[in-house]
């Protein structure tokens, strides 16, 4: 037995050496490791000897099997390099030729300054908090302390939606008096024309009981058209519950994020008194800005601009989202991202943002893989 497990031995190994391709190998490691293999066929003898035959036999027939194997291995891993070697030596590729690249696509400057926002307000403490574009009356107005006569409620101004499929029973009749447009306001539906109910249906989230700090960026609907107005366009809304917030935690919240945003140390505001019916005190704010080579450029104080609107949570609005206004405030405030994309980058005319022209996205667009953070410049 020790003899032809030696002469097997020397047999595989001469066989293994000799195989030139990885197939040659394949067929050795059959004939000598498969099911009807030699190797394979020594160690199902083991279980017909005696303990002492087994303990003379066994380690000699294992160890042939672990030989093959190994120089299996070895065999293969060889012809493998040496087949890459050859491939590499036979492949080339002329650098020299002209190539006609594919359009590639870009990031839209609406996009990237969402980006920058999040990750702003994000490192302020915040979150980023959604909802939907289609609303219910008493979100998008009701809640939000706008009464029935306001302007923003007419049909010029606001997309009603027309509802269809199920209804309740009194939207349904609501809808048959108004040409399939419910007539009570509590049923009506309307594209959201700003993303403040993101707002009540945060602080109903929240329970009533815990401080709320969030963005809402999003898009909103208007019907409006021209070179600073478009029927569909983005909003970002900040809003802010708790116990003891004031003015003053509006402001320096402003302050932080225009200068983190415009990327300058020289970011001057002013608040002048307005009116919005969510929020009471109200306040317009503007930033300063000088005048580069004819332009207006954010920084300085040589003119005002207005960018955004604020002001502190009315009462009937706190109410609204389930809190007692008597024990928690809150600031509010929001702008127009498409805006402050058009301030930030140099652009005029807000219309091209949506025409898909993507002439007009390679001068404006950003790479891929120019992801804003504050250590590297939201702006790179």
């Amino acid at each position: 037995m020790t003899t032809d497990i030696d002469h097997l031995r020397t047999d595989l190994l001469s066989a293994i050496a000799d195989a030139d391709t990885l197939d040659a190998v394949e067929t050795v490691r059959v004939a000598a490791l498969g099911k009807a293999g030699t190797i394979t066929a020594l160690l199902k003898t083991l279980g017909g000897m005696t303990p002492d035959e087994r303990q003379a036999t066994g380690p000699r027939i294992h160890g042939l099997r672990e030989a093959v194997t190994a120089a299996l291995g070895e065999r293969k891993a060889g012809l493998e390099r040496a087949a890459l070697d050859a491939r590499l030596a036979s492949e080339t590729l002329d650098m020299t030729l002209p190539v006609d690249l594919a359009a590639t696509g870009g990031v839209h400057p609406v996009s990237q300054v969402m980006d920058e926002l999040a990750e702003i307000f994000v490192d302020l403490g915040f979150a980023v908090a959604t909802g939907p574009e289609i609303e219910d009356d008493w979100h998008n107005f009701t809640a939000l302390n706008i009464p029935e006569t306001h302007p923003a409620r007419a049909m010029h101004d606001t997309f009603y939606v027309e509802r269809t499929g199920a209804r309740t029973d009194g939207a349904a009749q609501a809808a048959s008096d108004g040409g399939g447009f419910a007539t009570d306001a509590s049923e009506r539906m309307v594209l959201r024309t700003h993303t403040s109910p993101v707002q009540i249906r945060a602080m109903k989230a929240a329970g009533g009981n815990q401080p709320v700090r969030i963005i809402a960026p999003g898009r909103t609907y208007r019907s409006d058209s021209d070179a600073t107005h478009t029927p569909m366009f983005h909003q970002v809304e900040g809003l802010v519950i708790d116990k003891g917030i004031t003015l003053g935690h509006l402001k320096w919240t402003l302050e932080t994020f225009l200068k983190a945003f415009f990327e300058r140390d020289d970011i001057v505001l002013r608040l002048r008194p307005s009116y919005f019916p969510f929020t009471e005190p109200s306040a317009e704010v503007d930033v300063g800005f000088s005048v580069v080579n004819g332009k207006r450029v954010i920084g300085g104080s040589e003119g005002w601009m207005e960018v955004l609107g604020s002001g502190m949570v009315h009462r009937s609005v706190i109410a609204a989202g389930g809190y007692d206004p008597d024990e928690w405030q809150g600031f509010a405030f929001g702008c127009g991202i498409d805006r402050l994309a058009m301030l930030k980058y140099g652009m005029d005319d807000l219309r091209a943002f949506f025409d898909g022209d993507l002439r007009w996205l390679k001068h404006y667009g950003f790479a891929a893989l120019d992801v804003p953070t504050l250590s590297g410049g939201v702006g790179a």
